[in-house]
């Protein structure tokens, strides 16, 4: 009932907003060129980083604004951050230590409480990038060597965890462990204004030849006690895994409903030859399915994820995982209107094999494929093989929009208002005005200025001529003594990235 209530109240304050009548509104854009619409995220990974914890809040906010500057240079519009890598935070947090990944000791504060984090989503959204908080929900310590802080909920609840493979991670069984997971969302969402929640791979563990995971205690307490048979065990973990995510989800949508929820899992559902029906894809690997008991095509079905991105790190004709394989599997099993997939790009592999150009051209041939996230950003940062001068001069060329979230929200954003150009001190400049709102996702989050020669057609489809996608209200035109029109057109986006038909404006620079 409470997200009814949000609906109704975010639609009375859209209808409130009326649009301007002094210019001309365009006819809506009925389709898009495919390179206009692309999610182009990089994953910043923080585990096993140790740059963090030798530089001082100041070295650490200029070598960020150096990584987002170069990492926009070369099209990205989404940074998938690594802010909870052991059940700790690379944030501030009333509810788990500093992570040792930063300040390398687990629970110790940086100079002055420097919160990363926050740092970060302001820095994106100046950019107009995305920022996606990346968390491990059930790992707490990666080899067993980690010193716990005196804070971490480890000291508290021994009892919530298991040791398994040197590792110690909150058992999946326990509905305790997924309350504290959900406690966690729930703060990072509610004090942040971050764009989506993202989960990677890891689940219950990868399995170790020969070492069962020891979950025998919480089978015995709640797998036994809903008729689950020792046999049936696999089918109670994955609706352990299945009853995280569903609540996590709800968990989102009670806190602030345009927030997304992405999961990037192993990039294999099943085999073709673990599934009775021959459903599962020509591959041979771990499975998302049966090894981590992970089921993502039910979240998928049952909308509890907003992407799914999964992780095909392979190279075109791997005998055991072949790109293309997987990658024809997931289109095929994605729903065209509902969760976004996306394609998790494994950089160094990929430049190794040279296979840059066939796997973007392939990826883009695909419907219902609508973008790529590239592992690590790093790889695009050295420039690895050319990786950032080919998407900067190719695939990445002209600007994109991250594809509208339309399951989620599917009515775009009235247009801007009293579009001018006049002369200001800083310049002949492009204004507007138009209702925002921080706690509104469905009114303007940021616009985009496209740009057209007098007697060219209008087509908002193209991404070339986009002139600018900015935040704010204001445009600094190129002035060039008033040599030459130009005709401009000024639209809005909202936070599920709506766009509006747009307002026009003809101006001499």
């Amino acid at each position: 009932m409470k997200i009814q209530y949000i609906r109704l109240f975010l639609a009375i304050l859209l209808c409130a907003v009326t649009s301007c009548s002094t210019t001309k509104q365009l006819p809506t854009q009925k389709t898009e060129r495919k390179d206009k619409r692309e999610f182009r995220g990089a994953w910043i990974q923080t585990a096993f980083q140790g740059e963090y914890k030798d530089m001082t809040p100041a070295q650490l906010r200029k070598d960020f604004v150096r990584k987002l500057n170069y990492l926009q240079a070369c099209g990205i519009n989404a940074i998938i951050f690594q802010v909870r890598p052991e059940a700790d935070a690379f944030y501030k947090s009333d509810i788990e230590p500093w992570s040792r990944f930063y300040t390398g000791e687990q629970g110790v504060a940086p100079a002055g409480n420097f919160d990363v984090m926050a740092f970060l989503v302001e820095e994106c959204h100046k950019r107009n990038m995305e920022f996606h908080a990346w968390l491990n929900p059930y790992r707490a310590s990666t080899a067993g060597n980690t010193r716990f802080a005196d804070s971490h909920i480890y000291h508290k609840h021994p009892e919530w965890f298991v040791t398994y493979n040197k590792q110690i991670l909150f058992d999946p069984g326990l509905p305790e462990s997924r309350q504290f997971i959900c406690k966690v969302v729930r703060d990072i969402v509610s004090r942040y204004d971050v764009d989506a929640i993202h989960m990677d791979d890891y689940f219950y563990p990868y399995p170790a030849a020969g070492m069962p995971f020891p979950d025998d205690d919480s089978f015995r307490k709640y797998g036994l006690n809903k008729g689950y048979t020792n046999a049936q065990r696999g089918d109670w973990r994955r609706e352990n895994v299945n009853t995280l995510i569903r609540e996590l989800k709800r968990t989102i949508l009670l806190t602030k409903p345009w927030v997304r929820f992405g999961i990037s899992p192993f990039g294999i559902y099943r085999n073709k030859k673990s599934t009775p029906d021959g459903s599962g894809s020509n591959t041979n690997g771990l499975q998302n399915y049966d090894d981590l008991y992970a089921d993502v095509l039910h979240w998928v079905k049952e909308g509890w994820i907003d992407y799914n991105m999964p992780q095909i790190y392979w190279e075109i004709g791997h005998p055991a995982a072949d790109y293309i394989t997987l990658i024809q599997w997931w289109n095929k099993n994605a729903t065209p209107e509902g969760p976004h997939l996306y394609i998790g790009q494994d950089v160094a592999r990929t430049m190794k094999a040279d296979q840059l150009t066939r796997k973007m051209l392939y990826e883009r041939s695909l419907s219902k494929v609508k973008g790529n996230c590239f592992w690590p950003a790093n790889e695009i940062l050295w420039n690895n093989k050319g990786i950032a001068d080919s998407l900067k001069r190719n695939y990445h060329r002209t600007p994109a929009l991250i594809p509208a979230y339309t399951h989620m929200h599917n009515r775009a954003p009235q247009d801007v208002k009293k579009l001018k150009a006049e002369w200001t001190a800083d310049g002949y400049m492009l204004h507007w005005q138009t209702e925002q709102s921080p706690t509104n996702p469905e009114l303007a989050s940021y616009f985009v200025v496209y740009r057209f020669d007098p007697k060219e057609p209008v087509d908002l489809t193209n991404p070339a001529k986009i002139v600018k996608i900015t935040r704010e209200a204001r445009y600094l035109m190129p002035y060039d003594n008033g040599k030459k029109k130009y005709h401009y057109i000024v639209t809005a986006v909202d936070r599920f990235h709506n766009e509006s038909p747009g307002k026009s404006k003809k101006v001499k620079l």
